[in-house]
């Protein structure tokens, strides 16, 4: 894609539900993983995404577990509780609805 885009407020953490929702990731994979996911259209900095994480934390959607990363390194790895996967289906449902509804008035406006 090359052009990268600004995520509107909120959606960062839509992003990073969804994305671990396919496995546990320590935070700098869940930064590639959704830049790779997204054709590099996402670029999540470090200013962004472990405040974000550690919003999600609070908030009891996701838990974290220290482990040892691929290149060796203790690493705390994230991962989707049970509140979490129903905040993703509420979330991916009202986002599909807006998106849905945005669209609709740009296609008529």
């Amino acid at each position: 894609m090359g052009e990268r885009l600004e995520l509107p407020q909120g959606t960062l953490d839509l992003l990073i539900l969804k994305t671990l929702a396919l496995e546990p990731l320590h935070g700098w994979a869940v930064s590639e993983r959704l830049e790779q996911i997204s054709r590099d259209a996402f670029q999540v900095g470090q200013g962004s995404l472990y405040p974000a994480l550690h919003r999600l934390e609070r908030r009891g959607w996701i838990a974290a577990e220290w482990g040892v990363s691929d290149n060796n390194r203790k690493a705390k790895y994230y991962h989707l509780t049970r509140a979490g996967r129903k905040q993703l289906q509420a979330e991916a449902v009202a986002w599909r609805k807006l998106s849905a509804a945005v669209g609709h008035v740009l296609d008529l406006a």
